[in-house]
């Protein structure tokens, strides 16, 4: 037991260390969101009066990056360079080379969401009760692990080179068009009804809720909507893995 624990560690402690080595891999997860956030809260004017709103969603923008593309860039490249070859072979737990990723998702979707909530906190000037900070934190990391299946599945499905671009694809269709920078209310109705098939707006949504921005949120309907989607998004990242085996 204890050199399965060992071998995890040193698995996820590598993972860590890869992605803090890759400034093409941080800057735009790490920085951007928070950017944005800045810009959009702070910067332009009447953002203040929304910014406890826009953190909800912006948190769900925010850790889409380190997952989506923390597991399906690096997945792609890591397989299509033999890597899972090895990992199969080697003597580790299984799954310790999807759970050190995720691992390493979670760690730096928590550092952009820090810098996130301090901004809102110390800059925007919101003022959040601790247990409603402590479950928003809740809902965000519970996107990053959605967007992570999202983000396994490119990774096993596609050589590198198809993972960048689908995974730069998807990140910004669902951040636009799941509401994440914008209400959905002020979309087409066309654009209304896409949005409400997509996971980053119904995690928007149980932000909101959580958060207690202003609004109309069917935060049941939501957690319904996330619940199917992600059964269904792990079932896809299953078969996609298994496919990595014949």
């Amino acid at each position: 037991m204890a050199t399965s624990i060992n071998a995890f560690l040193n698995e996820a402690g590598a993972e860590v260390l890869k992605s803090e080595r890759a400034p093409e891999f941080l800057l735009p997860t790490l920085i951007m969101p928070v950017a944005f956030y800045t810009l959009f809260a702070v910067v332009l004017p009447g953002g203040s009066e929304q910014a406890a709103y826009l953190l909800a969603t912006f948190g769900v923008f925010t850790v889409m990056g380190p997952a989506i593309f923390g597991f399906g860039v690096a997945v792609a490249a890591e397989r299509e360079k033999g890597w899972l070859d090895l990992k199969r072979v080697a003597p580790a737990p299984a799954g310790s080379y999807i759970g050190a990723k995720l691992v390493a998702t979670l760690i730096f979707a928590g550092i952009a969401l820090a810098m996130l909530y301090a901004i809102d906190g110390f800059v925007a000037g919101v003022e959040l009760p601790r247990t409603t900070w402590l479950a928003l934190l809740g809902v965000h990391l519970l996107a990053a692990i959605q967007f992570a299946l999202l983000g396994m599945t490119l990774g096993f499905l596609m050589n590198s080179n198809g993972a960048i671009a689908v995974s730069n694809i998807v990140f910004l269709a669902l951040s636009a068009l799941g509401g994440l920078w914008i209400p959905i209310f002020v979309f087409p109705e066309i654009m209304q009804t896409i949005a409400k098939a997509l996971p980053s707006y119904h995690l928007g949504v149980l932000a909101l809720g959580v958060s207690g921005a202003p609004g109309e949120h069917d935060t049941l309907g939501s957690l319904a909507a996330i619940s199917a989607m992600t059964l269904g998004l792990a079932v896809l990242t299953v078969f996609a893995w298994s496919r990595q085996k014949s």
